[in-house]
Formats: C-alpha cells, structure tokens, sequence
C-alpha cells in the first residue's frame, strides 16, 4: 500500500464517527424539541375570512404552540384557507365585528404570537381581510400538493363541511375555503344534489365510471337538426360525462340532465329507486339510439338470458321458455324464514334452487295427459358482459302491513365465479329427459326487464322441445369454455343508507385506470379502502338472527356491478387525443362556458353589495334598493351608478346628488365623504363582505344649496318647531350636534338654525313613545340628557306666560302629547240608500243650536209630510237638550266647555254649502263645521233591494279641533226611549245589520271582537257615562280621495284623532258624517288581507290602532246592555250541505225562544223569503255544524239556554206540527241502510220519549216496516252527517252494540241529533264484480271529497318514476 493511500483511510474514518455523533446529537435535540413542546401552553386561534361573502360564516381553527412566530402563523393560516401568503392581512376580532381602525398584524414581526398579545387557554378571534383592498390570491390548483397518507376517508352520509367537532373520519384535515370551487383531490368530481336525486347521481357516477358505456356514449354523435340539445338525453348525458372529466370545479349540477328526462323541479323532491331509474333510463335511452350504433348497446352490455322451465317427474318431459333479464334480483331473506342468507354465492344458489309442484299444485303434463308432480325453476343460460345484482332488501311486513328494510348482513366477493350457475340441473331424477338448452336460443324470446320472477307470458315461445340436436361432445366443449368465462370482478356498489321510508344513497366505485375504491357521495369524492367496503355488507357483528336486521346498521349495499374479466373485451377509457371530433369540439367549449363562469365568480367575488336609500326629491317617499359595484369603482363612479339605479335622470341633476354612510335602522346620516369622490369603494366599505353594519344613502339637494358636511362622531337631531297660537307642529328639519354640547350650546345652535331667541326657547326631547322631557339644566351635556345617534327634540320660543306655568300643565305639553298620541285613519262611511233622503233623521248634538237646524231644514225642498217627523222630534227633545246643554256647562273645567255646532247635511238644497259658525271656547278657539253637499247628480243612483239598504250621505268636510270629555257626548236618541224614524224606515228597536260583511261569517272571537256576556261594553250601560276623564281628546277630519277601485259613491274621511278616546266617543264624533246615531252603526276594523272585524268593546280606547289603518263604518244597531249577536243557520238534513247561512239578529238575555222566534219572522220573509209560520219551525243548538238541542217555546235565553258573544244557531223547518214538548224526550235523525241495494235512504227524526234502545228498535220497525226482531243500529261517526262509504258501511261500524240504554257507552247518545243508521240483518249484501266496485269506488270517492270526508279505502298512490322522451310530460291524465 502507498503510504499516501494510507494516510488517506484515517480521516474518511473519523468522518464516519463524526457523522454518526452528529445524528445522535439532532436526534436527542429533536426529542429534546418534541418533550419542550408537549409541555408548552398551546393557544388557539380562531379565523374568519371576511375577504368572500361565500365564506364569511365559516372559521379556521388553529392550535399553536405558544412560541410559534407570526410568520409561521401566517404561513399555516395560508396554507389552511387556499390563499397565497402576503396577499391578505389578519387584525384582531371580537367574534362577531371588525371594526374599520383595527390595525393588521405584522406579518414580517419576528415576534412569538405570545408576545404578539395571543393569551394561551382563551379563543383568540382573529379576521383574514383584504390586503390594501385587493382580494387574496387563491393557490393555483397546480401548486397544491396533497400527501395522500393523510387524506381521510369517509364512507357514508357527510355532515356539513364547516360542522365544528367533528371527527376526522369525516371532515378533512387540510379542508379550505377554496376547496367548495375546486376539484377534489382525487381528481374526480362530483354531482350536486338537487333536493332528493342522491339515486340518480350514484347511478351516473357508476355509468360514468363504466368505460365501455363512457367510450360508447362518445361515440354517438348528436345531430341539433334533427333534435332540440333540450331534450335529448344521450347529448346530455355526454356533456355531464365531459364535465366530470374535465371541469376543475368541485361538484356539477345535473338539472340539464333532469331536465332533458322532462323532469320539473318538483321531481327533485321524489326520492325513487336506485335500480328502478335503471330500468327506466335504460329503456330511454334504447328509445333514442334506436337506427344508430349504439342502438343494441344495453343489450350487449347488460342484457343475460335464462329458462324458465318445468319438468314433469313421472315421464321427464319439459316445458320451457327463454327470458332475457337486465339485472338478477336476490333475496334477502327467504319468506317466512327468520334468517337471512349469508352471501350472494347463497342466494344465487337460492335463486337457481326449483321447487317441487305437488299436491294441490300439481303439473298438467302434455305428454302424460294428466296432473302430475314436477319440478320448476330457472336455469342461467346467458351471463351478460356486465352483470347486475339487486339485493332485495325493501319488503312488505304482513303482521304490520308496513314496508320494511332488510339490514341483514349478506357478503359479497371481490372476485364471482358465475360458472357454477350457469346450465346446472338434476340429473339424479330418473324420470328426467336427457336434453339440454345449451345448443338453443330462442331468437323471438320476449324481452323482460323486469326485476323480478314475474316472466312474461309469450305464447310465441316454443315450449316442450327436446333440444338433443347438439353432440354431447359440442355441448360439453362448449359448457367448459363457457364456464372458464364467467370470472366477474367487482366494481361499484351502490349503497342505501335509511330506512324504507325514506334515506340517502351514494356510489363506492372502483377505477379500473388505477384500481382505487373511491366513495361518490353527491359532490363530496374520496378514495376509500376494502375495508370500507365491507362495512356495506349490513349487518352486526353478533350472530344472525330473527332480530338481528333491527338492530343493524342502516347503511348496506343494495345495488352491485361486475365486470367480466376477459383481457380481450376489457376496455381502457379512451384519451383525450383519442375522442371522435364532436367530443373534442364538445370539451372546447365546455371549458369556454367554464372560464367564462370563473371570470363572472371572480366579478361576484369582487363586488360590494349594500343596501341603498334615497329620498326622492320630488315625490317625498324613501326608496330602497341594493347597490353592487365592484369594488375598484370610485365614490364617483359609484354615486353615477345609484343615480341611475334610482332613477333621479328627471328629478335632480347628478352633481346634486352625493353618498353618505347611513343607518337605516336609526335614521342617523353617520358621515359624509368629502374629498373622497377617487377613493375606491373597497377601501371606503372596508372590503368586500356578505353584510354590512351600515347601509348608504343617495341624499340630493336643490341647486342653490350646498351639503351639509357629516363629521364621525356627530349626533342626528330632527327639530320640529311649536306654534302654540296655531297649535301646530311643523315638519322636522335635521341639525347635526356633538353629545358633549351643553343644553345652553344646544339652543344656540337650535337658534341659528330655526331663527328663533335662544333666551326664551324651551327644548323638549321625545326619547320614546310618551316620554317628552323639557331639558332645563342649561349646563347637563347631550349625552347626560339621554341623547343617541338619532333624536327627536320639539322646540317653542314664543314670549307667552304659558313658560311660567308648570310644564306638566303648561299649553306645550297638553300640545305635544296631543302629537304623539294622535293617529290618521281612514274611514270608510256607508252609501246611501236612495228614497231615503227625506226620511233622514235630522240629528243635533246636545250642544248644538236648535235654531240654525230648523233655519237649515225651512231651506230644504219636499213634502211637507216627510219633515213633519223632522220638526216633532226636534220638538218634543229642544227642552232636554237645553238641559243638557245647561248641564255640560256646569260640569266644564274652570268654566272651559266644548261647544260645537253640526248638523246633519241634506241633499236637495239650494245653497251648495252650509257654514255654521259657533263662539268659541273660553280659550278664544274656533271650530268651524263646515257642511259640504253632494252634487244633486249623484242622487240618481240605481235602486236596491231592502237587503241592501244602507244609509249613504255626501261627503263633509270638519275642521275642528274638539275638547271633550267622554260623558259629553250623549246622543239624541238616549234622551228617551221612543223609537225613532231612520233612513230605512225601521225603528230603532229592530234595526238589524242590514248587510252581512264576508268577513263575518269565519269571525273569531277575539279581544276586538268579542263581547263581554255582561254587557257593560253596552253603549247604553249608564255607568260607562260616569267614567270619563276630563282630558282633551282631538278629533279631526276631512274629506279623503280613496284609490280607484274603493267602489262608485263610497265617501271616505281621513280622521286624525287621539287614540286614547274611547271607542264610544269616536262612534259619536262619527255621527254627522254617517247621519244616524252611534247606536245604530257598527265599526270594523279592516286588516292587512282586506279582513274585516268588528270592533265592539266600546269603554276600550283605540290604543291598539296605528297610523293609516282602515274602518269601514256599516249600518246596523249596535248591541244594548244584555244583547247578544246571532248568526242563525239554516239545517237541511238532506242536502249536500246541510249548513246554510241565513241572516245576524239579537237576542236579549231574558227573551224566550218563543219571542226570539216572532222576531225572526220578518226579518226571514224580507231577507230570506222565507214565509214561514211560528210553529212551523224550530230553533236548535249548533256545535260546528253538529245539530244539537233542540229549544223549546219556553226556554229563557241566559237561564236555561247559556248565549255568549257570536252565538250561532240552527233554524230548522218542520214539515209538521212540532213533536218536541218536553226536555225528557230525545229526538235522533235515522237513515237506513240497503245492503242489497247499496244504497242510503234519506234522514228521518225520531223522537223518543226514553234512551230506551227497545223503544229506538219500535220506532225504526214502525217508519221502516222491518220486523222488530231484525231491526239492527249503529251510531255514526264523525261530524254531521257522518258521511261514510257505502263499501265500508256494512262491516266497518259497530251494529247492533249490546247495550238496553243509548246514554251508555259505547254509544252515549244524551242529547238531540244524534245520527243512527239502521239495517234489516235478513237482507244480504250485493254481490259487486270488479268493474263495479271500482265504479262504486269513483264515485264515492269523488262524493266524499266534495263534502270533506276522508276516503279511506283508497290508497295513496306512490308517483311512478317516468322519463319523457319528448322532454315534457303527457297531460293525458288516463296513461297512470
């Protein structure tokens, strides 16, 4: 050895041993590392990305070590949400806000997030924004490299991606936001669930997957000329195929797909089978290759044959037919067993297994010309390329008669040898003929794709041939090769997760490029291993059993695809460069569309969408809408776009028009941005986001003004000036202020503002409804008087002594709570009835003057003999009402009273107004009633019935300002009780609601509506009088247009009035304007859905009204202390509805039936027409449309009937005298039944003088004619009249109950109108064919559902999964 080689070996030796050390060393450090780090406090951090209105409610969860720097932070935060690092900020967050001066983190700090301020055991709230206003880079889909060692795994229903705590079988550690765009890791895409379409997806998917079905379907070139892309399926079909191969999105859609099968988007709600969608998909698609080359691809893909033969024992002939399939149904679990078969392999066997016909099921045999006993089954002659299995795990429970789902465990093997199935037959039987199948095929077969053992019966088929044509060396040959052949492999399994009500399936699919399982779960793709796909086997992991299904897991395959293994007919998927040119043409512009779609998202994603507000200038109405603008756009530009998009080009130009940040909710201007009209509207929104706290508002002004400048930190105060001369309020007008300005500040910057002296000025602030606080403490700030973003203040500045009087008392406040208690409605008054005009009461409030009404009726034109009721009521009431008058006076407070002057306005005068002037208060107030009178035109109005009589007037217009007291406001017709004369000529004693309102007849009794069964909401309880308050109560109206369409002739008044007047005191204040007394007209509130409900509680205020609600004012006498409103019904016990509406009337506690009844008459004969004699008809109790007790003469309402409020009752004609004398006897409506004749007889009463049941045989035996030891009954069920179908009378009641009373059970028959339905037991029931019961079961049905009832023996139909080969479905009703 060369010494210099020599000295060479000692050092590459000391290199080795120092290398070796050097490991050890990083070794222990990295131990070192790891034991630090597992003591080391963690912190988490909690991200949300506020950059994206798709992502904005989702969050990132970090747990961090505490010594993590800031960069590695941002580093893992990017990594997490898909964002390339340095393209976004991160600031600190609260949870819920980010507020616009929060600084960003230092990205580039060297800082530990420890030290950054993250506090270890807390949530720290962190927000990922924009960085300078440009939206974060998304990691380009190349650059993502996933390790597929830490890829989870998922098998079954996933729960929603952004879920928080769930494990990672099921959510993906490395999920981002990114990833709801982009495609999945696997590289495969998956198909969005339109609502319930999870069957048709896992099928797509497996056909998808299918190369020799993809390779086919790409081949097939779709001609437009000939067909609308629409609706022809196969071309949809390609361009999902396409799609799933080349799209880069996450998941696609299928509606076109669906839509092409003519589906509408209520199909999507139907849940179908995942095997029955084959079938029919299938048959389409057969329908639309037809004459092309893929016109016989099912065939040759999936279609397998068998025989389905019988063979005789005795002489071994057979009979035979050849029957193709699509799929081979397996059972689960053999009928009547109660264990389920343990594999496929077992229940192919099962399958193929014949069945001995014996006995009672014997075989006729041709050849031996007698039954004898055979064998029958199926034998496999034909495997298809692909071979389907259906596992039968839906069936029906006999003990339940539900359906139920089999979860029984069954196996299936990768690998299936098909081979021991295929021509296996008996050969031990020495009666059997020695022949075979093998050599034959029947050609004219009928072709079944029925998934099921029902085969077709085709009498074309050639049945009983001995086929020993074939050499039995040709035929063994043949078996052997064939059965070396029928190796199939596993490659989809689609699998039901549920119940048989209802659930969820999705596809495990194995990839023939890579021979991966992959789960396609709607759009959620990932690779699964062996072991997930024997979960789907069902099952437990005890032992087999009766119970076992039950407690086992719901999720189990259901559907399963082979594929032969044969290298010379196994496809590859064909390439890209391989696909015909109307599929590369296809993918081009697919991926156009796409590009396109990214290029509109990226628009999407860059835009600010915010509510706006503009209040237009000139029709003084606030507008909202939605402004989008991207957000690069400037203030400028973006104030060019809301102008247009509020449509301002003709009400103001647009350089008067500017945005400000602004509060809806507050109506509070926040700020204005001045000098800001280049900034972008990212910077100025702060970034993109799917809510904002504030919204914007388009604010205008006119030419000559200039914009106030809105500074941060600034108050909104409207101002509203007070003229207590005039006693009016005027509009507000907006003045900015600071909540650290002083009350005296305050006035001063009020006074230059309204031009009004600070020195006298009284502010009075409305922080909420009633609350008027004068602020008197010059030197208490804004703030300190309850001041906020937006306030209301009311300002007076007049030299008046009323600034001397205490503020609760003074002018101001009587003013200002007048204001904010006063509500507009408007009121709907009655039209008149023509021919009444003169027949008008004329009526005068108790402190009118006399004089100037009889000064007003001497000018009035017509028959003397019409005015002389006019003139003797005026003079028998002058003295009470000077009394009245004289008495108020004393009552007044401090010598204040209120004196009005109106009268009732009368058609046929001369003069076109009449203006009646009155003194004023003691308060030198004027109340001005001015009169206005219709033209005489609108009096020639067409005539009508006395249904419809309602009294009408012309409108008038009242301008008055009144102080009243609720006691002051008595009526004339309270003065006494003498009937008075009204517009229709009917007392005021029988004056009804002449008109019944629609509304009315579904009146629920509620607090506005429902009457207290006292009485004392009466207007006429005399205590109510003494319960006024002596406060002022406003009262103003006008005369008010309604929109078009309100009816010709109907007047209406917009009513300002103080809505803590009592309901009785504004009924009264109505009385000049309707023109009868508040007694006889009713007030119905009217809602939003255009309801009507009357309002009767008349000592309750109009507190729960608000501005604009609307009253329609009818006709009709209000109720009387004791009075009850009645709806009587007319019962017609033999007619399709038995229940019809008569008239409303008033009964009165204390009256008898008898009394109600003469009351009744006229208003019978002039509503109804009915001309009916009182002892020709009965009143009776109404429980919804139940018949009840019937009352008699006798009875006294209250006493022995209880009435309430909206009381209803049945009028029921007699067709003799009335056989109802006393409460002992009981009256029972019968109907007998005619089982021979199928048939119902019409109702008939009985009435009995015991509950005897002998006593109910007696009276049917003797109206009927049945002997009375035959006579058998049964009560009815339900509501009046106890509908039920004439197929199930007969054996679905309870007849002939043994029971000797009827109020016992089961039949507790205690009071009248009970229904009984009774039968001769001798008479046999009709013998019905089929198409007659059908008939019979049309017609009933359609019977009972016109009358409500239930049709309970007809089944509900499940909807029959259909595909329409024209794209729509037939309307042709009869093809069901």
């Amino acid at each position: 050895m060369v010494p210099s080689e020599e000295s060479q070996l000692v050092p590459r030796e000391d290199m080795f041993w120092s290398c070796r050390q050097s490991i050890f060393a990083e070794m222990k450090k990295k131990f070192s590392q790891v034991e630090s780090a597992a003591e080391e406090p963690r912190v988490l951090c909690i991200i949300q990305d506020t950059t994206n209105s798709k992502t904005v409610n989702e969050r990132v969860t970090l747990n961090l070590p505490a010594s993590t720097p800031l960069k590695r932070l941002f580093e893992d935060v990017a990594s997490k949400v898909g964002y390339v690092n340095g393209t976004f900020d991160l600031v600190w967050g609260n949870g819920d806000n980010v507020t616009d001066t929060q600084t960003p983190i230092d990205q580039n700090s060297d800082k530990t997030i420890l030290d950054a301020g993250f506090e270890p055991g807390k949530k720290n709230f962190l927000h990922l924004t924009d960085k300078d206003g440009e939206q974060p880079h998304i990691i380009p889909e190349e650059s993502g490299t996933t390790d597929e060692s830490t890829q989870d795994r998922f098998i079954g229903p996933l729960p929603r991606e952004c879920s928080v705590g769930c494990t990672n079988d099921y959510v993906s550690q490395s999920y981002s936001y990114s990833s709801v765009l982009s495609k999945s890791e696997t590289g495969y895409v998956g198909l969005v669930n339109q609502a319930m379409t999870c069957y048709l997806n896992s099928l797509l998917q497996t056909l998808f997957m299918t190369p020799e079905f993809r390779n086919a379907l790409y081949k097939w070139e779709f001609e437009e000329s000939e067909e609308d892309p629409v609706t022809s399926i196969p071309y949809q079909l390609q361009r999902l195929f396409v799609l799933l191969q080349t799209s880069k999105k996450r998941a696609i859609e299928t509606t076109d797909v669906t839509r092409s099968f003519g589906w509408d988007s209520s199909e999507a709600w139907q849940q179908h089978d995942v095997q029955e969608l084959c079938r029919v998909m299938f048959d389409a698609l057969e329908q639309k290759w037809k004459q092309t080359e893929q016109a016989d691809l099912i065939n040759q893909l999936y279609q397998g044959k068998l025989k389905d033969y019988v063979r005789c024992l005795e002489c071994g002939y057979e009979g035979w037919r050849i029957d193709t399939y699509l799929d081979i149904p397996l059972v689960i679990r053999p009928y009547g067993s109660n264990q389920a078969f343990a594999s496929v392999e077992e229940a192919l066997h099962a399958f193929i297994q014949p069945e001995i016909l014996d006995g009672p099921n014997q075989y006729f045999c041709e050849r031996c010309k007698k039954k004898c006993d055979a064998r029958k089954g199926l034998r496999f002659l034909h495997f298809p390329y692909l071979l389907t299995l259906q596992l039968k795990r839906f069936d029906f429970d006999y003990t339940t008669m539900h359906r139920i789902k089999l979860n029984d465990r069954m196996t299936f093997p990768e690998e299936l040898d098909m081979s021991v199935f295929i021509d296996v037959e008996d050969e031990k039987s020495p009666q059997t003929e020695s022949c075979t199948d093998s050599g034959a095929e029947n050609e004219g077969s009928c072709h079944s794709d029925q998934m099921s053992n029902d085969f077709s019966n085709d009498d074309g088929v050639d049945e009983g041939i001995c086929l020993e044509s074939s050499s039995a060396a040709e035929r063994i040959s043949k078996a052997g090769s064939e059965k070396s052949s029928l190796l199939y492999e596993l490659f989809s399994v689609m699998v039901h997760s549920g119940s048989a009500a209802g659930g969820h399936y999705y596809a495990c699919i194995k990839s023939f490029s890579d021979d991966q399982w992959y789960s396609f779960n709607d759009q959620h793709v990932s690779k699964i291993t062996q072991e997930d796909i024997k979960k789907t086997y069902g099952g437990s992991s005890g032992s087999r059993g009766y119970y076992s299904s039950a407690f086992a897991s719901s999720t189990n395959a259901y559907m399963l695809i082979y594929r032969l293994k044969d290298p010379t007919r196994n496809a590859k998927f064909l390439e890209a460069h391989e696909y015909p040119e109307h599929i590369k043409q296809l993918v081009q512009k697919e991926r156009e569309l796409e590009e396109q779609e990214k290029r509109q998202r990226e628009i999407e994603r860059n835009t600010c969408k915010i509510k706006l507000f503009c209040m237009h200038p000139t029709k003084q109405i606030m507008m909202e809408n939605k402004l989008e603008v991207h957000k690069d756009k400037t203030l400028k530009e973006a104030v060019e776009i809301a102008y247009k998009l509020m449509d301002l080009e003709e009400a103001v130009p647009l350089d008067c028009c500017r945005l400000v940040k602004y509060d809806e909710f507050h109506d509070y201007l926040e700020r204005s941005y001045e000098g800001e009209e280049d900034t972008p509207m990212g910077l100025l929104l702060g970034g993109v986001k799917s809510t904002y706290m504030f919204d914007l508002l388009l604010e205008t002004r006119r030419p000559d003004q200039v914009f106030q400048c809105y500074k941060p930190g600034e108050v909104m105060v409207k101002v509203h000036v007070v003229d207590l001369k005039t006693e009016s309020v005027a509009p507000p007008i907006s003045v900015r202020a600071y909540l650290n300005q002083t009350v005296s500040e305050f006035k001063q910057l009020m006074s230059k503002a309204t031009h009004l002296p600070a020195d006298t000025m009284r502010v009075v602030l409305e922080r909420c409804y009633n609350d008027l606080r004068l602020l008197n403490v010059s030197s208490k700030t804004l703030k300190a008087e309850g001041f906020f973003r937006s306030n209301k203040v009311f300002i007076e500045s007049s030299e008046s002594s009323d600034r001397h009087v205490a503020y609760t008392d003074s002018h101001l406040w009587r003013l200002l709570d007048r204001h904010a208690n006063t509500i507009r409605l408007y009121v709907s008054l009655p039209e008149q009835s023509p021919g009444s005009q003169f027949r008008r009461t004329v009526y005068q409030k108790p402190s009118g003057v006399a004089g100037n009404l009889v000064e007003a009726c001497g000018r009035v034109k017509g028959p003397v003999g019409n005015m002389k009721s006019v003139e003797a009521i005026l003079e028998e009431s002058t003295e009470k009402l000077k009394s009245l008058s004289l008495q108020q006076q004393q009552e007044g407070d401090n010598g204040d009273s209120s004196k009005s002057t109106e009268a009732s306005d009368f058609e046929n005068i001369e003069s076109p107004t009449n203006e009646i002037d009155s003194s004023a208060s003691a308060e030198n107030r004027e109340i001005e009633n001015q009169i206005q009178i219709s033209d005489p035109e609108n009096l020639q109005s067409e005539e009508r019935s006395d249904s419809d009589v309602n009294n009408d007037r012309s409108t008038s217009s009242v301008d008055s300002d009144i102080l009243s007291s609720s006691h002051s406001s008595d009526t004339l017709c309270n003065v006494d009780n003498t009937p008075l004369p009204l517009a229709n000529g009917l007392d005021s004693h029988s004056i009804t609601s002449s008109r019944r309102s629609k509304a009315n007849q579904g009146k629920k009794e509620t607090w506005d509506t429902a009457e207290e069964d006292s009485g004392t909401d009466s207007e006429y309880d005399e205590s109510s009088k003494s319960r006024g308050e002596a406060q002022y109560m406003y009262f103003k109206s006008e005369p008010y247009a309604a929109d078009e369409g309100a009816g010709d002739g109907q007047k209406w008044l917009m009513v300002h009035v103080d809505k803590r007047i009592t309901l009785s005191a504004f009924k009264q204040h109505l009385e000049p304007f309707v023109g009868v007394p508040s007694s006889h007209f009713k007030v119905f509130r009217v809602y939003a859905s255009n309801q009507e409900f009357e309002s009767v509680r008349l000592n309750e205020t109009l507190s729960s009204f608000s501005d604009d609600n609307k009253i329609t004012i009818r006709l009709g006498r209000a109720l009387k202390k004791g009075e009850y409103r009645v709806k009587v019904y007319q019962l017609l016990v033999n007619e399709p509805e038995p229940c019809k509406f008569l008239l409303d009337a008033v009964f009165a506690k204390g009256m008898t039936v008898r009394q109600s009844k003469e009351e009744l008459l006229p208003q019978l004969r002039e509503q109804c027409g009915l001309d009916l004699t009182i002892d020709r008809f009965r009143l009776r109790k109404k429980t919804w449309k139940n018949p009840g007790t019937v009352f008699l003469d006798y009875h006294i309402y209250e006493e022995d009937i209880n009435i309430s409020s909206n009381w209803e009752v049945f009028l029921e004609i007699l067709d003799g005298i009335e056989k109802m004398k006393s409460m002992s006897q009981l009256a029972v409506l019968s109907r007998r039944w005619r089982p021979s004749e199928m048939k119902l007889d019409s109702f008939q009463e009985v009435v009995l003088e015991s509950s005897s049941v002998e006593e109910l045989k007696e009276k049917l035996s003797e109206i009927s004619g049945i002997a009375l030891e035959n006579i058998e009954f049964a009560k009815g069920r339900g509501t009046f009249p106890c509908d039920i179908s004439i197929l199930e009378i007969h054996q679905d009641l309870d007849w002939n109950p043994k029971v000797s009373t009827l109020n016992v059970w089961p039949l507790h028959i205690c009071d009248d109108g009970a229904v009984i339905f009774y039968r001769d037991k001798t008479e046999e029931l009709m013998e019905l064919s089929d198409e007659q019961r059908n008939e019979l079961m049309k017609k009933e049905s359609s019977r009972l559902q016109k009358t409500g009832h239930r049709v309970t023996y007809s089944p509900r139909k499940e909807k029959a999964l259909k595909i329409y080969l024209d794209g729509a479905p037939n309307k042709d009703l009869t093809q069901d």
